[in-house]
């Protein structure tokens, strides 16, 4: 590239603004330029720092991965972005990875060539190091509020007036989002968890908006022009960009009204920028004359919270087919291990710690299909309903042509409700899928409570297991190691618990026509999917694959107990067990002792009956 190409671009970065020609001609001397193809990577998390990287043309993307292997999309970089800006500081690994979305031409600038630089020229350095002090300070800050996309690395100060039956506000320049949005954020500062914690939900807004925008230019509502921008802006959305811009709090009033109307400007003016006119120009494409036509809050918000939850509802229970295959593994891993049953706490009868493993897999199969058929309640949506139910300000056609729409667009059998008055008030699915995903949560907490006595110890416990040591358990007791990851189940279970019973009340708290209290049903619901999600990965991860048994002390529990006796109950008589139970208990001996000391049996015979093939399933009896 040649250099006077380089410079009038460099001109254009905001972390070179202050430089002034000379400076920018010494700094673009220094530059190389590379091409990536699409998904290489520019760096990956790690790995020391050693370029800063501007963007000439392209698309990059920032991603992290999580401890258990999937990828957070962090952000969207393009022409004029840059990063790896902290390699100008020191060589300290990256946090992050940046991968190439489309075939990508990156000019970089290594740390050692620019330390060089710096050193004949310091007022450059001490320009673009105050800069990017500035940069990692609004990067910070739109860390804590979400409020603007990750991709504008500096706010210009512009502003544009935007009007609503309020009065007027002036909203800054970049942000995607408009006045009625920028109202929900003053007045709903309630949980602190915007929209775009959950991109599931963004995903079906965008689905929503996009088949409405079909279904209207279908029947000769919106124009050619306009339809395509909506439906480019939510494709986008539906491709990871513009998530930073859905802002407000899932917890708030109006019955969904501001998530509708966030989604509603964020589309119109990224639509608009597709059109080439500014952000704000409603005449062009508006929030609600073209991005909401033919709907109101009332049929689209819910249609695209159901949709999301069936969305949601998949993830969660591939991370429950995760957990079962663990637990399944281990059963097997155990099968041959015999220990005491116990009912209400105290010895029952000997089984094998195999099929206390299977016991929780099987229990826990049962749950995926509960999930599957209260998510279908969710295909049922009111689509053209609008505000009660009636279809008033759509056409007698659009209901139909629009879940014509959505299922080509999610892949999902969705369905007109037959009442649309009916379905506009009744909340009854929610109550139902929530009832379902509280039921997997009262049997995860279970399971996490035997874990916690099965590891108990290890000298004054059950310790028939060992949990894998995840931390240091105490702050006073040297050596002591916790059952952390089973206890912070429990904590989620409780959690999902409380927001069952959330929604719940919030369903009966449905008036006429309308639930308004939609909002905090689909915060729960979404907080207890998210939190079981994580939940049982870690569980998975952290705890069932490193578990390991005490088979000797499992033995040594089943020689001791005095529950043994039943299983001798067929062959000694009940009389005889029971006087050898109590002599037990008195003489603080084991029945497997007094059996061989009282020669009542041999030791072949009595091990032949304690076998764990003879233990753990029904047998014929001899009479």
């Amino acid at each position: 590239m040649e250099v006077n190409l380089v410079q009038e671009f460099l001109k254009s970065v905001a972390l070179f603004k202050e430089l002034n020609a000379e400076e920018i001609n010494l700094l673009a001397e220094n530059f190389e330029e590379k091409t990536f193809d699409t998904s290489e990577l520019l760096f990956s998390e790690n790995n020391p720092r050693r370029n800063l990287y501007v963007i000439f043309d392209g698309e990059v993307e920032l991603f992290k991965r999580t401890s258990f292997g999937d990828e957070k999309r962090l952000a969207f970089f393009s022409k004029y972005d840059f990063l790896g800006e902290g390699s100008l500081l020191d060589d300290s690994p990256h946090s992050t990875s940046a991968r190439a979305l489309l075939r990508t031409t990156a000019l970089f600038i290594s740390r050692e060539k620019f330390t060089a630089l710096i050193e004949k020229h310091g007022a450059i350095a001490l320009k673009i190091f105050s800069h990017v002090a500035r940069v990692i300070s609004r990067r910070m800050r739109q860390a804590n509020t979400r409020v603007i996309n990750v991709a504008h690395q500096y706010l210009s100060g512009r502003t544009r007036s935007e009007h609503d039956l309020l009065g007027d506000r002036e909203v800054p320049h970049e942000y995607l989002y408009g006045i009625q949005t920028l109202r929900a954020l003053e007045n709903f500062n309630i949980s602190g968890v915007p929209l775009n914690f959950y991109p599931v939900i963004i995903e079906a807004l965008a689905i929503v908006k996009m088949a409405a925008a079909k279904a209207n230019f279908e029947l000769g509502l919106l124009s050619k022009p306009v339809s395509d921008a909506i439906i480019q802006a939510c494709n986008e959305i539906l491709n990871g960009k513009h998530h930073s811009f859905f802002v407000v709090d899932m917890v708030q009033g109006g019955a969904g009204t501001s998530t509708n109307m966030n989604a509603n400007e964020v589309i119109a003016n990224r639509a608009l920028e597709i059109l080439e006119y500014e952000k704000g120009e409603y005449k062009y494409c508006h929030p609600n004359n073209h991005v909401n036509l033919s709907q109101s809050t009332n049929d689209a918000y819910p249609t695209a919270v159901k949709l999301a939850i069936i969305n949601a509802n998949e993830k969660l229970v591939e991370v429950l087919q995760l957990l079962i295959k663990s637990l399944h593994k281990k059963a097997e891993e155990f099968s041959h291990i015999l220990k005491m049953g116990r009912t209400q706490l105290q010895d029952a009868v000997p089984m094998t710690l195999g099929q206390e493993f299977e016991a929780y897999a099987v229990t826990f199969e049962e749950e995926i299909q509960r999930l599957k058929q209260n998510a279908d309640l969710f295909l049922e949506v009111n689509m053209g309903a609008t505000a009660i139910g009636t279809g008033i300000n759509a056409d007698p056609d659009y209901g139909e042509k629009c879940i014509k729409y959505m299922r080509e667009i999610s892949g999902h059998d969705l369905k007109l409700a037959q009442n649309l008055v009916e379905a506009t008030q009744d909340t009854g699915a929610f109550v139902m899928y929530s009832s379902a995903i509280k039921r997997l949560a009262v049997k995860l907490s279970k399971m996490s409570n035997d874990l916690r006595l099965l590891s108990s110890g290890p000298r004054t416990g059950i310790n028939e297991i060992n949990l894998p040591p995840m931390q240091p358990g105490s702050s006073i007791m040297p050596g002591k190691v916790n059952p952390v990851i089973p206890e912070v189940v429990n904590q989620i279970a409780f959690k999902v618990i409380g927001n069952d019973l959330t929604v719940t009340l919030a369903a009966e708290a449905g008036q006429l026509q309308l639930n308004v209290m939609e909002p905090v049903i689909v915060q729960s619901i979404f907080e207890s999917i998210e939190m079981l999600k994580n939940g049982m990965m870690t569980l998975t991860y952290k705890c069932i694959d490193g578990i390991t048994a005490n088979e000797e002390r499992c033995r040594q529990l089943v020689e001791g107990s005095i529950g043994l006796v039943t299983a001798l109950n067929p062959v000694l008589g009940y009389e005889v067990s029971t006087s050898l139970a109590q002599e037990a208990l008195k003489t603080n001996r084991g029945v497997y002792e007094l059996v061989l000391e009282k020669k009542l049996l041999s030791k072949v015979e009595l091990d032949n009956l304690l076998a764990p093939e003879n233990m753990i399933k029904p047998r014929k009896m001899k009479q």
